[in-house]
């Protein structure tokens, strides 16, 4: 075989990125790409993965980016394939995760022409990624810049604010030849290393930061990118030197049974009484915020002192309240600070935070243990407390994100991922097929039905790939979430359901069976002791989709709940008079609204029965009568 620049330049840039620690290549396949592709496949180094969808390929290497940390690189032809990556470069650049994305192209000469497979790939990507750069048709004379080229491409993607970097390399005929001798490698490995890429405490003002946080009235709310998962045991540290409480968001990696773990904040601060008796002066946030608008707006009307802190230099700021912002590593600035900080150490803020917390998840394990229907909480919390130790599970954007949220129990030994950075629902289950890849874990992906189909070409081959995820889809039959927006009260019910329930009557079990997957019948039943049987799909008994009930009606059977209340916080302990007994708000009003839909979509009530038995539990004292 003829030797080829092509095939020279690329045996370069992949050999230099071998050598800067990339291990993964995901490629959809295609024509024009053949000399990086070719190069990719002849490394024993990296994992190479095949898709034969574009936008799947571009998810499964965000997961690989965001369970690693570092770049997979991502391949394809030219023309509308590179299209096809756009919503995954745009959520790796919203979540900061690394992606080497390379673009084959048609040469200059082939441009604006009429040429087939041929679009304007330059800069296509627009702002979205940290580094974009066209290297032109291979060529010898150039051969002394390309593993430069190819370090800044990993130093771009993993700098202080990681994110994906866009090559888009054009190749003329012949695309098959042998790579000839490669350009001469750095005797140290990688040729260039950024050694000041992450943030360090230095530059800070340490004496004023404790000025301001040493108060006894402080939250700490740890959010998705807070360290997971070597800051969270220095987060809870700091936390208990303060005597503050942790409200931990489930992707935080702080939400594991510690003395500081509040994960039931959401159910808390529904609370009337314990929200105003206990809003903070200071808040300490390490990461992205949760999902719960609960917990901003309380944040939002105590005029708190916001205290941020991030490892990358971009501004997260949407409610405009932010007062400091830090950029540094969580764990390093927890060190610097342990040891100065006196805070609600000596006070019963704390204990009072943990009551409210013990309450609510005992609440919330009765409450779901005793329900009639199988529902979307009852399914997250199982999810949660069912993956294997040292699993990690890939939670979809809408409702299964929050359910998680809100309903979560603490554990150890478990990752969460969710793709937040621009909150959309396409791509999960490839996601979840990266974090799979790069992590070696069992993975599991919690995911609503449309956000299923949406990737069902994620689905492609999987029955064939040595590692899968196990994918949970709760089925209600088109777009729940919505049920909780203005639109549902202010819309005609068949008008509502044709904008917004949009129901699909889609058979997933067949096709899951399509893709020959195996799929359990649907199964589980609600309560704490459920188990689904994490095989590679499955389908919990469908869930009623959420419809609110119409004003001043109530089912037969049940009375109506009201949407904004809690139905129960009876007790009251003199010690901490606004530390509530807590029923989980909204809990009962969506069961209501399950039971009580009516029309939309097609019934499946033969093959998915909505009463399942009652799991036995007792009722905490106290509780009103349903």
């Amino acid at each position: 075989m003829q030797e080829t620049p092509a095939a020279t330049f690329c045996a370069t840039i992949v050999d230099e990125w071998v050598r800067a620690g990339v291990r993964h290549a995901v490629i959809a396949p295609g024509s024009r790409s053949t000399p990086l592709a070719v190069a990719l496949a002849e490394r024993a180094e990296l994992d190479l993965n095949l898709f034969h969808d574009e936008r799947a390929a571009s998810f499964a290497a965000l997961g690989v980016g965001l369970a690693s940390g570092a770049p997979a690189v991502l391949l394809c032809t030219s023309g509308t394939a590179a299209a096809q990556f756009h919503a995954a470069v745009i959520e790796a650049h919203q979540a900061e995760v690394p992606i080497i994305v390379c673009t084959a192209d048609r040469p200059p000469e082939l441009r604006d022409v009429g040429a087939a497979q041929t679009v304007d790939q330059l800069r296509l990507y627009g702002p979205a990624v940290r580094w974009f750069h066209d290297p032109g048709v291979p060529a010898g004379e150039a051969a002394l810049s390309w593993r430069a080229m190819a370090a800044r491409a990993v130093t771009e993607a993993t700098g202080a604010r990681p994110g994906p970097v866009h090559l888009n390399l054009p190749f003329r005929e012949p695309l098959i030849g042998a790579a000839g001798p490669l350009p001469v490698a750095r005797d140290e490995g990688r040729w260039v290393t950024d050694v000041a890429t992450r943030a360090t405490v230095e530059g800070i003002d340490l004496d004023a930061l404790v000025r301001r946080l040493d108060k006894q009235r402080g939250v700490v709310v740890a959010g998705g990118g807070a360290g997971v998962p070597a800051a969270s045991g220095a987060i809870h540290r700091l936390a208990g030197q303060l005597g503050w409480p942790v409200l931990a968001d489930p992707r935080s990696g702080c939400r594991i049974p510690q003395a500081t773990t509040i994960a039931a904040f959401d159910s808390i601060l529904r609370h009337p009484e314990f929200a105003a008796a206990h809003a903070p002066e200071v808040v300490l946030r390490f990461g992205g915020a949760p999902a719960s608008k609960v917990l901003d707006q309380w944040i939002g009307a105590s005029g708190a002192d916001e205290i941020q802190v991030w490892t990358s230099p971009t501004w997260r700021d949407p409610a405009h309240r932010t007062t400091a912002r830090l950029t540094a590593e969580p764990a390093r600035l927890c060190a610097a600070l342990e040891g100065q900080l006196v805070g609600a150490s000596r006070t019963p803020w704390l204990a009072r935070w943990r009551r409210a917390e013990a309450r609510a998840q005992a609440a919330i394990e009765a409450t779901l243990g005793s329900e009639l229907v199988l529902t979307e909480p009852a399914i997250a919390r199982t999810v949660v407390g069912a993956v294997p130790d040292g699993g990690r599970l890939v939670v979809s954007s809408s409702m299964p994100i929050r359910d998680v949220e809100w309903y979560g129990a603490p554990r150890a030994g478990l990752t969460v991922y969710s793709n937040r950075g621009a909150n959309g629902i396409d791509g999960v289950t490839s996601t979840a097929i990266g974090v799979a890849l790069a992590s070696g874990a069992a993975t599991t992906v919690l995911i609503g039905d449309v956000a299923f189909l949406h990737d069902t070409t994620a689905l492609v081959g999987l029955a064939r790939r040595s590692t899968r995820p196990t994918i949970v889809v709760v089925d209600n039959d088109g777009g729940g979430i919505f049920s909780f927006l203005p639109q549902a009260a202010a819309l005609p019910e068949a008008r509502f359901e044709l904008l917004f329930g949009t129901p699909h009557g889609t058979d997933l079990e067949a096709l899951a069976a399509a893709h020959h997957l195996p799929a359990p019948p649907p199964c589980g039943s609600p309560g704490p002791a459920a188990s689904f049987p994490l095989s590679s799909v499955a389908f919990p008994r469908q869930i009623p989709k959420l419809q609110p009930p119409k004003a001043g009606t109530a089912s037969p059977r049940h009375p109506p709940i009201p949407r904004h209340n809690p139905t129960s916080w009876t007790d009251r302990n003199p010690a901490a008079p606004t530390t509530p007994r807590i029923t989980p708000h909204g809990w009962q009003d969506r069961v209501h609204r399950a039971r009580t839909r009516s029309g939309g979509g097609r019934s499946r009530a033969a093959r998915f029965p909505r009463r399942l038995p009652r799991a036995p539990s007792a009722r905490p004292s106290g509780r009103s009568p349903r």
